[in-house]
């Protein structure tokens, strides 16, 4: 592809830049294993920067964009221009992979590239519908084995990340005679306390008795493990979410933790519940971050078309 930008007085031929891309991308790999990120972010921006780095191997660049400022910027704004339109991702999509490079340029001491964001729909984020959700529901009560139970029902019935599910511990876990509350370690520092639904209770307390018999139960403070009795990675939860869906004949793109979080957001706000309650529950420290539920879904573009009069 051909810089959209005024030449530097040195056009870089493709591929000739100043480092291989292969040694960046294994540079920035290792300063990501060290990064305080949660391994799904670490999964999610290597995955985007090395698609930005095997572009960038064979760009017609201006400049060297791995040690120049200017040909950065030239460079990240044109890949931008590739994502839209010849990969044609979505703008989210896009916005996610460009923070993604902001941070590879960050870490390489450049800091980010002058490529601004692109504009999100203003609707609300995807979450299941209440006809969905039950059914979601019903097929994880169905589902025979307690720990992939409690792990599905975790997102949907307490709004956590699929990070903050696996970093629980059976310290978390405070279980009354009636009541119950979740310890949660948020982004950062972050602690939270949530209470326990009813439904999630039923689940903790029949996990909590099996667990007794896992391997590594009485060495690993993990709340949910592996079956090598370690603690359950995110990558193994998202697995195993989209193996009950899977199993229940509901479409696994549209089930995963991140959409259950969604799912119990959007119901608190559209069910009565202040923003500052549900900002509060979901661990967020900006409103601006829950008012995002407030917003129309597709779903009720769809309903309010459905009002308007149809000649058959």
């Amino acid at each position: 592809m051909t810089s959209e930008n005024p030449a530097l007085g040195v056009r870089q031929e493709p591929g000739t830049t100043s480092e291989n891309t292969a040694a960046a991308l294994a540079g920035y790999q290792q300063a990501l294993a060290v990064a305080p990120l949660s391994a799904e972010t670490r999964r999610t921006y290597l995955s985007k920067v090395r698609g930005y780095l095997t572009w960038l191997a064979t760009a017609d660049t201006d400049g060297d964009p791995l040690t120049e400022g200017r040909a950065q910027d030239w460079a990240v704004r044109d890949y931008r221009t590739h994502l839209v339109t010849v990969a044609k991702r979505a703008p989210q999509t896009i916005n996610t992979t460009l923070a993604a490079i902001d941070d590879f340029y960050t870490r390489r001491g450049l800091g980010p590239a002058a490529a601004g964001r692109l504009d999100l729909p203003a609707q609300a984020p995807r979450a299941l519908d209440a006809k969905t959700a039950l059914r979601w529901v019903r097929a994880i009560a169905a589902h025979p084995a307690p720990r992939d139970r409690v792990l599905a029902l975790l997102p949907i019935y307490a709004g956590l990340r699929v990070s903050e599910t696996v970093a629980l511990d059976t310290g978390d876990v405070r279980l009354s005679a009636r009541k119950g509350s979740l310890r949660v370690r948020g982004k950062g520092t972050t602690v939270r306390e949530v209470p326990i639904h009813p439904q999630l209770r039923t689940g903790l307390q029949t996990w909590l008795e099996e667990r007794l018999a896992w391997p590594g139960a009485g060495t690993s403070p993990a709340l949910l493990l592996n079956r090598r009795g370690a603690r359950l990675s995110v990558r193994g939860a998202s697995d195993i979410i989209r193996a009950v869906a899977v199993a229940a004949n509901l479409d696994e793109q549209d089930i995963t933790a991140h959409v259950g979080r969604h799912t119990f957001a959007t119901t608190l706000i559209r069910g009565g519940t202040d923003l500052v309650t549900v900002a509060d529950m979901l661990g967020h420290s900006r409103l601006d971050t829950v008012r995002l539920y407030t917003r129309p879904s597709a779903a009720d573009r769809e309903r309010a078309l459905n009002l308007l009069p149809y000649d058959r």
